[in-house]
């Protein structure tokens, strides 16, 4: 009996313990959330600063169009007149070198500057400014250029239960979004060129090395990604695809059990940045 006693304080002297440091480390957690929340206001007030504009229409819609399909009825003819986005680079790369461009997503909170270095991996702990955060910031894949488009151009962010980053692409998801067909454009801005892009797949999937390929050894190879991707999307947007198609891809985690919110778009219209 009096083992069994000395037996039962242990465990229970192990299981508070355990409770204890389960209790510390969640308030660690919620200690470093709210200190990068906090981070994340700050940039949010300087980046607020930053010029940015739609331009004006341009008297030559044509000379901008990418790669327009034949078919009259396909929905890219819906989007010919969107308005291009246009930012204020200076104060940007003054503050960050590593500044490539900016990027909107209709129907998110995603409006923020995209950076760019040597790895993949620097962005998924460091703001805007550099400062360690778990938050990180946008990113685009180091083996891209967003001045030279390959094939498919990734963007990567963190999926934040506050909706920054590229939290709020949890929204794609929702029919409300796919309703509004308004939704489906992507614009970009960089020191160079101005873009919009047109959605076309939406979806979630466990982590994978192949919706992220960014070069193809031949068109059939490039031909068979794009029929991939368009075809695992959740819903159709009436879009057609050929090998002359540019891509973006973006891409972050819905959940700690490994699946990715995956967005794709094809380039649409493209003009050069004119100064602000």
């Amino acid at each position: 009996m009096k083992y069994i006693l000395i037996i039962k304080r242990l465990m229970r002297t192990i299981i508070s313990t355990i409770f204890i440091n389960m209790f510390i480390l969640s308030l660690l957690d919620i200690f470093i959330w709210v200190s990068d929340w906090k981070h994340m206001l700050y940039l949010n007030h300087y980046i607020n600063n930053v010029t940015v504009k739609e331009t004006k229409p341009i008297t030559n819609i044509e000379s901008s169009l990418i790669n327009p399909p034949t078919l009259e009825t396909d929905s890219y003819w819906n989007y010919v007149d969107t308005p291009f986005l246009e930012v204020d680079f200076n104060a940007l790369l003054e503050q960050n070198p590593d500044t490539v461009g900016w990027i909107q997503v209709m129907g998110t909170n995603v409006d923020y500057p995209i950076v760019q270095t040597s790895d993949n991996d620097y962005y998924l702990t460091h703001s805007f400014d550099k400062e360690t955060s778990k938050a990180g910031w946008i990113y685009s894949d180091f083996r891209n250029n967003l001045q030279q488009l390959n094939n498919n151009t990734i963007i990567y962010g963190h999926g934040r239960i506050d909706y920054s980053m590229f939290g709020s692409l949890r929204l794609l998801l929702e029919d409300d979004w796919y309703q509004d067909s308004n939704n489906y454009i992507i614009k970009i801005s960089t020191p160079t060129d101005n873009m919009i892009w047109q959605i076309f797949s939406v979806y979630t999937i466990y982590k994978e090395n192949y919706y992220i390929t960014t070069h193809f050894e031949n068109d059939k190879d490039y031909i068979t990604f794009l029929d991939t991707i368009k075809n695992r999307s959740s819903y159709d947007f009436n879009t057609t695809l050929n090998i002359n198609d540019k891509i973006l891809t973006l891409s972050t985690c819905q959940d700690l059990s490994g699946q990715r919110i995956v967005v794709h778009a094809k380039l649409i219209k493209k003009e050069t940045h004119s100064s602000l």
